[in-house]
């Protein structure tokens, strides 16, 4: 039985440029697609750590975008393509206060006018293949109900869908059957998203899964699902190191200093201490110099006795 396709979710702080090309190098064919961060309008213009970080011509990857009205959509758009962009996902379903109350992210759900609108410009583009990630709800597991019509008069490649309301943020239950109700009612292909460690808990109706932190607390995981085996761990954290390394390096040669190093470097293991251990993780977390982080770093394989 082939396995559904995995989607490498985006996380904000973590699956930048360096993370994503080393993961596609490392596990490689494992993630169908990866995407970026996404883009905002900031100061009346895409950011610019935004734009550099959604790298055109990156290999199977599509930048997403937020924004909270018609005007900042068309502007992310434009600014993409003219980049060389040929795919784009729309964020309606970031749960985070400060961008709610732009009328982004998970908020966009309770607009009509503006998801009309978006339908819109999706059709003034019909070279780009449009894509978007949603929330069933902001407070309530029922309010994708009003904006299900809207969505699907869209012309989207997939849906993915984080099967719990912003207000749950990452916390609480997942709600499959609201999943399964959204992918009846869309008529395009819909990706579940929210806690999802293996693809027989995939629920009725998904095309695939998009996994976030499983994915960066595991990175092996999207392999391990397509040969349909479980690593071993010494091969899990070779290969996790591995990883880290690529990162580094990639890190370093554009930050300033050890400090912005570190700072870079310690989210890395957010995740992961399933993997690596509570010793391990916690002299991670508690590493205040990049020496001390490195000597961290080092003595994981040793702490894990492999």
């Amino acid at each position: 039985m082939t396995p559904p396709a995995i989607f490498a979710a985006p996380l904000q702080g973590y699956t930048d440029a360096a993370w994503r090309s080393a993961h596609r190098e490392i596990y490689a064919g494992s993630v169908a697609r990866y995407f970026t961060p996404f883009v905002r309008v900031e100061g009346g213009v895409p950011r610019p750590r935004d734009m550099r970080d959604a790298i055109a011509g990156e290999p199977c990857t599509t930048p997403q975008i937020i924004f909270g009205t018609a005007a900042e959509m068309r502007m992310l758009v434009d600014a993409l393509c003219r980049a060389g962009h040929t795919s784009i996902d729309l964020n309606c379903g970031c749960p985070h206060p400060p961008q709610l109350r732009k009328g982004r992210g998970a908020a966009a759900l309770l607009n009509r006018q503006l998801l009309r609108e978006a339908a819109a410009i999706i059709d003034e583009y019909p070279a780009v293949a449009f894509s978007l990630k949603m929330r069933i709800g902001v407070d309530h597991g029922d309010e994708w109900r009003a904006a299900a019509p809207e969505i699907a008069r869209m012309r989207l490649s997939h849906v993915t869908v984080h099967a719990r309301t912003a207000a749950q943020q990452y916390r609480g239950p997942v709600h499959r059957e609201a999943f399964e109700a959204v992918a009846a009612e869309l008529p395009v292909p819909v990706y579940f998203n929210g806690d999802v460690t293996a693809p027989q808990q995939l629920p009725p109706g998904a095309a695939g899964v998009m996994t976030g932190r499983g994915l960066l607390g595991r990175p092996s995981l999207a392999a391990e699902w397509t040969e349909g085996r479980e690593w071993p761990l010494a091969q899990r954290i070779g290969q996790l190191m591995r990883l880290h390394g690529r990162v580094r390096e990639a890190r370093a040669a554009r930050l300033c200093g050890p400090a912005q190093l570190l700072a870079a470097m310690q989210p890395f293991w957010h995740f992961c201490e399933g993997e690596i251990g509570h010793r391990n993780a916690k002299a991670l977390r508690k590493a205040r110099s990049l020496d001390a982080y490195d000597r961290a770093v080092a003595d994981i394989t040793k702490n894990l006795e492999l």
